[in-house]
This record gives C-alpha cells, structure tokens and sequence, in this order.
C-alpha cells in the first residue's frame, strides 16, 4: 500500500511538472488546446466515414491532433494531416493490383491506433518538447520535420515499389527477392522514397516549420536515408525477433530520422 501510494504521488507530481513546463496552469496556454480538442472533434466527426483510418484510429488521431495542436499550433497539425492524407492516397494507388498479389495492406488500407503511433510518436514527442520554455525549437521542428518526411518516404517506396517495382532486391545482398518482402527495395520505390521525402519537407518549408533551402535539403535527404536503414533492419533484425513489429520498426525509423536530422543540423548550423 505505501509502495502504490508512493508511486501515486510521484506520477501527480509529474504531472504537475508536466503542466507547469507546458504552461497549461494558465488560461492563455490552454486555449490552443482546447481550440485543438474542438477542431479534430468537428473533423473527425465528419471524416470518420472516408477509409482511411479504422474506428479506433480516428480515436487516436484525435488525440495525436489535439496534442500538435495544443504544441505547434495549426502549422503543425496541418503538416500531419496532409502526411495522413498523402500517404493514404498513396496506399491506395494500384490498390486492386495489390490485394490480387496479396501485397495490400490489411483492412483496405485504413490504419489503426498501431499505425498512428508507430508513424507519429517521435514527432508527438518533439512537439511536446517544443513547448518547453528552453527548448531548441528549430532544431526540434527540423528533428519533427524529419520523422514525417522518413515515413511518408517509406511509405511511398513500399507502396510504390510493391507494385510497380521491377526489379525488386535484397537491401544487403542485392539479390533478386519477391516484391513486399522485408528489406527488398526497388529503384522505382527508392525515387519513390525520394519524391515522398522531398515533398513532406516542402511541406513543411512552406508551414513555416523549416527555415531556407538548406533545411529542405537536409530534411529530404535525412528521410531517403532513414528509409534505407529502415530497409536494413527489416531485412537483418525483424524477421529474428519476435517483439519486433512492423510498426516497431517504423517508430524506430522516425527516431532515426529525427535524431540525424538534429545532429546534422546542429552540426552545419542550419538551425
């Protein structure tokens, strides 16, 4: 009893912490909040029938746009909605085509709780970070910048690649695999993964979360490697262990992705 009543005490006094270093104790720093909360509310209620997400996703998304809301402002979350919707649409590109190879994602592409969290937490994170009162916020964006720019780059390779991949390989051999197999890649998916890139971080260039040319440049190329090394650890590491998911995985290349993009940045002092 005095162990959970310890235990209670340290999670409310993080907490507190929590709201103190976010500024959510005053009236001014919770209005984007709740601005958010109203927001996603209105257009999930009316975007809940489109396929994009199954019922428990849009819960979770929900909440995700609250939080960038709340962190970012609109920008931000205008930035992840448009990553959902482009990688939506680019899942189902050739979506019939895949399903008859049995290389489509399951339920008609809608993406659950699982999917938004494994593609959103490391930006979630950042976002969070960026209210800090003494955060780096631009190196923090270019990291938040980077993680969305990596997933809509894998997505765009796998989806891409998966159908219209010609010539599909092993990432560490390079010898001729089945399409949709873990760590293959294509030279069509890996343009793929490049335009997906270039074109999340234009985004994000003209939201205003990354700053001059140089910081698109770095964000496009950070996301192509981040999905390369995703492509090595599916083909070397996945497969071996058990608790390694897909979504695991994806979670991990947006980490990536983000850690390099602020190592670098700090490093040629983009930001």
């Amino acid at each position: 009893m005095l162990s959970w009543g310890r235990s209670r005490g340290s999670v409310v006094l993080a907490c507190l912490f929590l709201e103190a270093s976010l500024g959510l104790d005053s009236p001014e720093r919770l209005l984007p909040w709740g601005v958010g909360l109203l927001v996603n509310s209105l257009l999930i209620a009316l975007a809940q029938r489109a396929p994009l997400l199954t019922r428990a996703g849009w819960v979770h998304a929900g909440i995700l746009g609250t939080l960038l809301w709340g962190c970012l402002g609109w920008t931000g979350w205008l930035a992840v909605v448009l990553y959902l919707l482009l990688g939506s649409v680019v899942t189902r590109l050739g979506l019939r085509r895949k399903q008859e190879l049995g290389l489509a994602e399951g339920r008609g592409g809608r993406r659950g709780p699982e999917n938004v969290w494994g593609s959103a937490a490391t930006g979630a994170c950042l976002a969070l970070l960026c209210s800090l009162p003494w955060a780096p916020v631009p190196l923090l964006l270019i990291g938040f910048a980077a993680s969305f720019s990596a997933k809509l780059a894998d997505t765009c390779g796998s989806e891409i690649g998966k159908r219209w991949g010609r010539h599909t390989v092993l990432v560490t051999t390079l010898r001729p695999v089945p399409a949709g197999t873990e760590g293959a890649i294509s030279l069509e998916g890996s343009l793929a993964s490049l335009v997906g890139s270039a074109l999340m971080a234009l985004i994000a260039l003209q939201l205003g979360l990354l700053e001059g040319s140089t910081a698109w440049l770095l964000v496009t190329l950070v996301g192509l490697v981040a999905t390369l090394i995703e492509s090595l650890i599916g083909a070397t590491l996945q497969g071996r262990i058990d608790w390694l998911s897909n979504e695991l995985v994806n979670g991990l290349q947006t980490l990536i992705a983000a850690l390099l993009a602020i190592g670098l940045a700090g490093l040629l002092r983009i930001a």
